[in-house]
């Protein structure tokens, strides 16, 4: 039976502050644009492990936290993932992704070149635990491992972007090889690849919209 403590954490806000709050958060977090083009501009490895700190604080099923971060800064680790990438990226733009997956794709000017991967100063690569290991080396089964995942990374995503950086999410088709390169366990699969640091100088991005609050919510009040 798990112990129960009294919840210490919460803050109630009054009804005007909180208002207030929420908007601000929406503003911030309708700021976030995923980029391209990094500056090589280095960033301190605390802020990094502060944001993957809040990753970390996602709810999971069960609370089993099935996830696992790798924040990969060393240049050499760097290309080789890069040059990995690209390899995938060759296939799927020449033979895997269909003309209609292509065609949704042009808008955005994405390619086989993967230049950031290098460029910018920091990598994360998210990893999925398929299941975790007690301390008698037996597997525990995990519940709502993608769902639990996803939740983590997008925490990881506007904390990145909440400490003042640029983000791009990076998910070459199979990611096998950064299990491969940084080393991963047999129970964990790689999930997503974050690309983080400082906009490149006028970097450009794609002019596009997000959809209207009515359209992604529907009330019963």
């Amino acid at each position: 039976m798990a112990k129960f403590v009294p919840l210490e954490t919460y803050i109630e806000y009054p009804l005007t502050e909180m208002k207030q709050r929420a908007t601000d958060f929406c503003l911030e977090m309708h700021r976030r644009r995923t980029i391209r083009e990094f500056s090589p501009r280095d960033v301190p490895k605390a802020i990094i492990r502060d944001c993957i700190a809040t990753a970390g604080s996602a709810p999971s099923g069960a609370n089993l936290q099935p996830w696992h971060f790798v924040a990969v800064h060393d240049q050499q680790i760097k290309q080789e993932i890069r040059l990995a990438a690209e390899k995938e990226e060759i296939e799927f733009y020449s033979t895997k992704a269909s003309k209609a997956w292509l065609k949704a794709l042009e808008p955005l000017g994405t390619d086989e070149h993967k230049q950031f991967l290098e460029k910018a100063p920091w990598l994360i690569a998210v990893f999925a635990e398929k299941y975790g290991i007690n301390a008698e080396g037996e597997k525990v089964k995990h519940y709502y491992t993608p769902e639990s995942v996803g939740l983590a990374s997008g925490l990881l995503i506007a904390a990145l972007h909440h400490a003042g950086l640029a983000t791009l999410t990076h998910t070459p088709s199979p990611m096998g090889f950064l299990k491969t390169i940084l080393h991963r366990s047999e129970n964990e699969r790689p999930y997503l690849l974050i690309v983080t640091g400082y906009p490149e100088q006028d970097v450009k991005v794609p002019d596009i919209q997000r959809k209207p609050i009515d359209e992604i919510v529907t009330f019963f009040d």
